[in-house]
């Protein structure tokens, strides 16, 4: 096979010179003012580059429209990953290249504001940029972290990992990390949906009742905490606490008391919950929130699977030849999986979409149908029909794998 000396006189000579170009068409001829991590500057040092002979070209204006990301051309190398980030990666196809020549530079729709366009804050290009063109807002990109924390997404059940860079005890940004259900993406939750731990109206310690201060069915304004509650130590708080929940169990029998469950916690936090209710409380009145919306899912998975749980991760639909999607709204609800989705649908799969609203996904579906409110089990039985009478369905896989498929 051919072999390709990256190292020789030649090549070396001919990377120069394109550093050497691009370099030229830095603000001042130098380093990225933008990110202290540019690879264009890490690459002109590597070669050992002075200040270019070319002159520097006209430079689109700085963008800061949008208040997550900046957008500053003037250190664009047009390497268009930030185009692929958008078009091939998350399919928002918002970002691309615009004019020809000394012309040519990154648009966001037909040459908007970045503020204006369609852009859903995904923040995928951000991630991809290795000049600093496009970065998070406010410069925070130019803070040296004091550390680097991997954790998981505290929003959806996708479960995208992430690494937060602090420093003094804040965050600056959030970058995608390398995981099954995310592949390094993130959504403009995961990535900038973080403000909230640094709200004013936050409680960062525990509260107590004040006892001069009777519960009331006005609203409390966050400013006018202190007329209501006092600060307590958490030990203090914990046995009010529990000697609340003793004292009801005590007067009123363990049914008076139940617990609520958080999608957010995890599956340890929702064992030693249940075991707080039934060895603590002495009773089995535990819930979910997830009842609301997927006890109707469960119930068929039991029925029709023999579990009540998923089979199989969403990021299957890569590998499935047809997509048949009802009753849900990945991009609205779970942006990252649906990216899998439309990555499925560019590969030539195809997407059957069935839903009474016209999604943001339909626009990726080979086949959508919006069928009138509340007339779902109507059309689903109805397509079974046809399945089964016009004989569509796969008698072999039925024979080996079902049981009382005659009922149906």
């Amino acid at each position: 096979g051919m072999k390709v000396n990256s190292k020789s006189e030649r090549a070396v000579h001919s990377q120069k010179m394109v550093l050497e170009l691009l370099l030229a068409d830095m603000p001042e001829s130098g380093k990225s003012p933008y990110t202290p991590n540019s690879e264009l500057d890490e690459w002109v040092e590597k070669l050992g580059l002075s200040k270019p002979r070319f002159s520097r070209r006209v430079q689109p204006a700085f963008d800061n429209s949008h208040p997550a990301m900046s957008v500053n051309l003037d250190t664009c190398i047009q390497c268009t990953r930030c185009v692929r980030a958008c078009r091939e990666v998350q399919v928002n196809d918002v970002i691309g290249m615009a004019y020809r020549g000394s012309h040519a530079e990154i648009v966001f729709d037909f040459g908007d504001p970045m503020g204006d366009s369609t852009c859903v804050a995904c923040g995928e290009c951000v991630q991809a940029c290795p000049t600093g063109a496009l970065m998070p807002a406010n410069d925070v990109g130019l803070a040296a972290p004091d550390k680097k924390v991997e954790s998981v997404c505290p929003y959806c059940g996708v479960g995208c990992l992430l690494t937060y860079h602090v420093k003094e005890g804040k965050l600056l940004r959030v970058d995608g990390r390398e995981g099954p259900a995310n592949h390094e993406r993130l959504c403009v939750k995961g990535r900038y949906g973080f403000d909230y731990v640094h709200h004013p109206d936050r409680l960062t310690k525990p509260l107590i009742r004040r006892k001069d201060a009777p519960k009331t069915m006005e609203l409390l304004q966050p400013k006018d905490w202190q007329k209501v509650f006092r600060e307590a130590t958490w030990e203090e708080a914990l046995d009010f606490a529990a000697d609340g929940f003793s004292k009801i169990r005590d007067e009123n029998g363990p049914d008076a008391l139940a617990a609520f469950g958080c999608a957010k916690g995890s599956n340890e936090e929702a064992y030693l919950l249940q075991k707080l209710v039934r060895t603590g409380f002495g009773t089995n009145n535990i819930d979910h929130c997830t009842r609301l919306c997927h006890a109707s899912s469960v119930s068929a998975l039991l029925e029709g699977i023999g579990s009540g749980a998923v089979s199989n991760p969403f990021t299957d639909v890569t590998d499935a030849e047809v997509i048949f999607l009802i009753g849900a709204n990945p991009i609205g609800n779970h942006p990252v999986a649906a990216t899998f989705m439309k990555n499925a649908v560019k590969a030539g799969k195809k997407l059957i979409l069935l839903d009474p609203r016209r999604t943001a996904l339909s626009r990726h579906a080979t086949y959508n149908l919006q069928f009138r409110p509340d007339t779902d089990v109507a059309l689903l039985n109805s397509l079974m029909h046809v399945i089964i009478k016009e004989k569509l369905c796969d008698e072999k896989y039925i024979t080996e794998h079902t049981t009382d498929f005659e009922k149906l």
